[in-house]
């Protein structure tokens, strides 16, 4: 499968780099927010990254003009090619084995979402912090949810420390998977993203991780904007919530957290999921509601 990606453009690096940033498009992605999405990574107060696209399948001919016309443009665009979708999955692993093979010396992976807005400082403060806790190997921070038209319809936060995402990971992900860094040293030892999984496959990565003994940290700071359009919810549907189900479960699993309250928590998410979409977006309210209260950042 990795043979079927191939670079559109060449990069030439001025300045040394310790960050590769991965991003992949899709056919349903709108060019205003891939231009948003995109320029709100160019713009950031660090620059010493490299930003890998994939282009996962065909995408709309006005988004493939922008991009290509932009990466001949700037010199820390790479532009890569997939003759057919695959999945976010496939797109990311294959930037991570890019870049091991051919960047050795970067230091952090990125992730950034096509339709989402990073606020301008977000590498820089995720950087810092990892610079300054050498244990931690996964970061993420808060984030705040905005519409089709860029206002904020809510946010959503998560434990800082490791104990707290270590306990709450069999109920919930809990890392926000768009705003995540994560040191390139995890990946040197062979973890990856699960190609036969089209969903859910940070939470399974996160589990995993955890199992292994790998330390996770958030930034309360809200450092993204997560586009949340109308059909969230109803995209939310059966391949979802059951991959959500048993991820749960596998974190019980390899965590060792097996315990009542879990394993109905687990069921009872996906009895709601299965439910009509307005009961589901209702009970995906209350959920951020109380989630956001009992999550206090000092």
């Amino acid at each position: 499968m990795k043979n079927q990606f191939t670079p559109i453009t060449r990069i030439n690096l001025v300045e040394p780099i310790d960050s590769v940033v991965g991003m992949g498009v899709y056919i349903d992605d709108h060019l205003n927010w891939v231009k948003q999405s995109i320029e709100s990574v160019l713009c950031q107060s660090y620059q010493g990254f490299l930003l890998v696209i994939v282009l996962d399948g065909e995408v709309k001919k006005d988004v493939f003009s922008y991009l290509k016309q932009l990466s001949t443009t700037r010199n820390n665009i790479l532009l890569i090619d997939s003759s057919v979708n695959v999945g976010l999955s496939s797109c990311m692993n294959y930037v991570i084995d890019w870049t091991l093979n051919n960047m050795p010396s970067a230091e952090f992976f990125f992730r950034m979402d096509a339709d989402d807005i990073s606020l301008s400082d977000r590498f820089e403060k995720q950087i810092k912090f990892l610079k300054t806790h050498q244990k931690t190997q996964v970061l993420g921070t808060s984030l705040v949810e905005i519409n089709e038209n860029g206002k904020k319809v809510g946010k959503r936060k998560l434990p800082k420390k490791h104990g707290d995402i270590f306990r709450i990971l069999p109920k919930r992900c809990a890392i926000n998977h768009p705003t995540v860094v994560v040191r390139m040293e995890v990946f040197q030892q062979g973890y990856r993203y699960r190609e036969d999984l089209q969903n859910t496959q940070d939470y399974f990565l996160w589990a995993e991780l955890c199992a292994a003994g790998y330390k996770f940290a958030n930034l309360p700071e809200p450092l993204l904007e997560f586009r949340r359009v109308n059909d969230f919810y109803k995209r939310r549907g059966l391949s979802k919530s059951i991959n959500e189900f048993k991820a749960r479960f596998y974190a019980m699993k390899v965590l060792k957290r097996y315990s009542i309250g879990n394993i109905v928590y687990a069921f009872a998410v996906l009895f709601l999921r299965l439910m009509p979409s307005k009961i589901v977006k209702l009970a995906y309210k209350i959920d951020r509601y109380l989630l956001n209260k009992r999550v206090r950042h000092e």
